[in-house]
């Protein structure tokens, strides 16, 4: 229902003029009210919604990624528009076309509890000012002051300036608080202590092993001593922290192998090779290695302790884009980065003939070229996961319908049978006892990533109870 509120004290001559237009208006606004409802045309008279438009500008200061100053009419254009829907379906929307990272959505929801109630009020102002304007302008009263329009404008310039310029102070001095999800990566540490480990760094080289006189297995209870291969750069499964402590998934799964045997453990850099894993370099390679039926003729592996799932690396603004299969075949001649494994680059072709594959070694670095030719990158959802906090402009999408599985194990030095089955009943044992769950809570899903701090309590910082 459309309603004016309003007292004044005009001539006695005029009143009755009033009265008279009133009658006369009000069949037509009934009419008009029934077809502008509120319903159909809210976003039209709400202000409100339309202010949520500095979030996107402001989102892509916060992020790095400005809306450049051309883009200013598209965004006004395209946000009046898409504001006709729902507010929570329009801002992701804009978001991914201004290609502003998705993850500051997350803060729009946080703020929206006090930015609704100065939308409201803008909403409310707004609806008193058209009322009386219109009012003023049906009965003849409607003047334009040139003069005070200019001071209004003038005004309104300095104030908008003011609060946008503090408030771009305040965040900045005062309540700036930069990424740091990379950091919780990186501060990460162990589930649980397993004991002391002697671990070697890249560049460094370790000691010899003995050569082997019977089996690893024999060498490994004649020296009392696991020696476990690792991949520097395989996160979450084995990288090093800001403490430079190595950690991960499967540093925590070689403490506990090397306690469980009774023997200590030491940790040293492999190199990626394709063939098989020198007996003389370690005993077991454990570094998140994926199953690849052309190299286990080559390699021993053990029994699968989990599984991934393959998934593609996308710019945040094409996630939709990559969602399922049928979308990807689509594309036809696009460029995508695959790890440089020919197991993977052959199963990739099979799914998408028409793809160019661009082979890589490390993700990290072809992340950080953010090279624009290449649509996509190809790895694991939990690896990637773990990547894209390092780099929140990307997210990770599992195409659907046909989720691929990737197996997990460990490769065992010089093919070595007798510490396959050792190792393979271990990890069945693992398996069962939630070892292999806790720490892919804790690795894959980041569950306790940050240690927990005590809350502040009236009963125990100000009556110290138990005291």
């Amino acid at each position: 229902m459309i309603a004016v509120i309003f007292e004044v004290q005009p001539a006695e001559g005029r009143r009755q003029q009033y009265l008279d237009t009133a009658a006369a208006l009000k069949p037509a606004l009934e009419r008009i009210d029934g077809f502008l409802s509120v319903e159909r045309f809210q976003s039209l008279t709400d202000p409100g919604k339309l202010l949520s438009l500095s979030f996107i500008m402001f989102a892509g200061w916060f992020s790095d990624s400005p809306v450049p100053l051309y883009d200013y009419p598209r965004l006004a254009l395209t946000g009046l528009l898409t504001f006709f829907g729902s507010i929570n379906a329009a801002v992701p929307f804009l978001l991914d076309v201004f290609r502003i990272p998705a993850d500051t959505f997350q803060l729009f929801v946080a703020t929206s509890v006090v930015n609704a109630r100065f939308g409201t009020l803008m909403s409310a102002v707004h609806t008193l000012a058209v009322a009386v304007l219109g009012t003023c302008a049906v009965m003849g009263l409607l003047r334009v002051n040139g003069r005070k329009l200019a001071r209004f404008a003038v005004i309104t310039t300095v104030l908008t300036v003011g609060v946008v310029g503090g408030a771009r102070v305040l965040f900045t001095a005062v309540l700036a608080r930069p990424y740091d999800k990379d950091k919780v990566l990186a501060g990460m540490q162990m589930l649980r202590n397993g004991g002391d480990a002697r671990v070697t760094r890249p560049g460094e080289t370790p000691e010899p092993l003995p050569a082997l006189q019977t089996s690893v297995l024999d060498r490994i209870r004649a020296r009392r001593t696991l020696r476990v291969g690792y991949y520097p750069d395989s996160l979450p499964y084995a990288f090093f922290n800001a403490r430079g402590e190595l950690v991960g998934f499967d540093v925590e799964m070689a403490l506990q192998l090397a306690r469980d045997l009774g023997v200590r453990l030491e940790l040293v850099p492999v190199p990626r090779v394709p063939g098989p894993i020198d007996a003389t370099s370690c005993d077991v390679l454990m570094s998140g290695i994926a199953i690849m039926a052309d190299r286990a003729m080559d390699v021993l592996y053990s029994a699968s302790y989990q599984s991934e799932t393959m998934a593609f690396i996308v710019a945040d603004h094409r996630r939709s884009a990559f969602a399922t299969w049928d979308n990807v075949r689509a594309m036809r001649k696009i460029r995508l980065g695959v790890p440089r494994a020919p197991y993977y680059i052959r199963k990739l072709r099979e799914e998408l003939p028409d793809a160019e594959i661009v082979p890589f070694d490390a993700l990290d670095a072809m992340l950080s070229r953010k090279d624009p030719s290449i649509a996509a990158f190809v790895a694991t959802a939990e690896r990637g996961s773990a990547y894209t906090l390092r780099h929140p402009e990307f997210s990770v999408v599992v195409p659907k319908p046909r989720p691929l599985a990737v197996p997990l194990a460990y490769i065992i030095a010089g093919r070595d049978e007798p510490l396959a089955q050792v190792v393979n009943a271990w990890v069945d044992l693992k398996k069962k006892d939630g070892t292999i769950e806790r720490l892919f809570a804790h690795w894959i899903l980041g569950r306790d990533a940050t240690p927990h701090r005590r809350r502040w309590s009236i009963l125990d910082d100000v009556l110290r109870r138990g005291s």
